[in-house]
């Protein structure tokens, strides 16, 4: 027997909660998006995107791709806690579980059968839609990065499993862009050699793939011919919980700055309040006029959820990025290195 890993990611999953929530937006060309004139696509539904219409589009845009496009505010905590009930139902499997996203996670399915795998996958697809009535596409595979694959490739609502030993001939004519790690630049590259899907990388000789890449260039080939050992590891990153918000125009006044990081404060700590969690670590996240991004983070000594503490903390981020009246296009303030249960009393001493 073999070991197997499913990918799930639910179905333009923000757009399919509205519809789901708002019949009469079905079959319908749908955006979620803010209301700022410079708001961006978060999520658009399967009628949308034949007019182009995409995630990280700005809105403005989406609109003109799209005059009929009907756009709906994000609803962030809903979304929370649908995910939340998704992810327990990945928990009931006693499996590992690796969350990428609100929508998106990998299960590690253990030793078993193909057969058995594919079924278990198709299983909790039945159960998230029972819960949710919300439909999921899963890829399975004996790597994660083919699951993946196969569940973009069946979108939406499907189930693609790859076999053991049809991993190669599945993503030989796939484009080189597919497979991770290999970006815009070494596509570029690539070019050069006349590389353009995974099967010519998977076929190179080795001394190319050194001088292409590096002493990376085994685990390249390996994941170009569907070798993938890496296991689901469900800590893979720190839970955190954001808010941003993108401004009508730049930004220059810091007093305004420093209003929308306490409103932002304010909107955290009462998620953390709802979810009975205390944050140890605060940031900020800053968008230029000119569109460079940079953050700033402190660590607490004690953990919070506390809104005051979380804005002053905001605060001394946002004085450290040295702005020094430079636009600002977007704000947002992240809490991090979360912990349950209620915080700690501060020390008086």
């Amino acid at each position: 027997m073999n070991s197997y890993v499913a990918h799930f990611d639910v179905d333009a999953f923000y757009a399919s909660v509205a519809v789901r929530d708002d019949p009469s937006l079905r079959g319908k060309p749908v955006a979620i998006a803010g209301s700022s004139r410079r708001a961006v696509v978060l999520t658009a539904s399967y009628e949308a995107r034949p007019f182009g219409v995409r995630s990280a589009m700005p809105l403005y845009k989406a609109r003109v791709a799209c005059p009929d496009l009907v756009v709906v505010r994000p609803q962030m905590q809903k979304y929370r806690e649908i995910s939340r009930e998704i992810f327990a139902i990945f928990e009931r499997t006693g499996r590992p579980v690796e969350g990428l996203s609100l929508d998106e996670a990998f299960i590690g399915l253990g030793e078993t059968t193909f057969e058995a795998a594919c079924a278990r996958a198709a299983e909790l697809r039945r159960e998230i839609f029972d819960a949710t009535h919300l439909t999921v596409s899963a890829g399975v595979a004996g790597g994660k990065m083919i699951a993946k694959i196969a569940s973009d490739t069946c979108k939406p609502d499907g189930l693609l499993g790859i076999a053991p030993g049809d991993e190669a001939a599945f993503l030989a004519p796939l484009p080189v862009g597919r497979l991770w790690g290999i970006g815009p630049k070494m596509q570029t590259r690539l070019s050069v050699y006349g590389i353009s899907t995974i099967g010519e990388l998977a076929a190179l000789e080795e001394e190319r793939l050194r001088e292409l890449f590096g002493s990376w260039w085994h685990d390249v080939r390996d994941l170009a011919r569907g070798v993938d050992r890496r296991p689901v590891e469900p800590e893979r990153e720190t839970k955190s919980i954001s808010t941003e918000e993108t401004f009508e125009y730049d930004v220059r006044d810091e007093r305004r700055l420093l209003e929308i990081l306490r409103v932002q404060a304010r909107e955290l700590a009462e998620t953390l309040e709802r979810e009975r969690s205390a944050a140890q670590t605060i940031g900020i996240k800053i968008k230029r006029g000119d569109f460079t991004v940079l953050g700033r983070q402190t660590h607490l000594a004690e953990p919070t959820r506390d809104a005051r503490r979380i804005f002053r903390a905001a605060v001394y981020c946002l004085r450290r990025a040295a702005l020094d009246g430079a636009p600002v296009r977007l704000l947002g303030t992240r809490v991090a290195s979360l912990v349950d249960g209620d915080p700690l009393q501060t020390s008086l001493f």
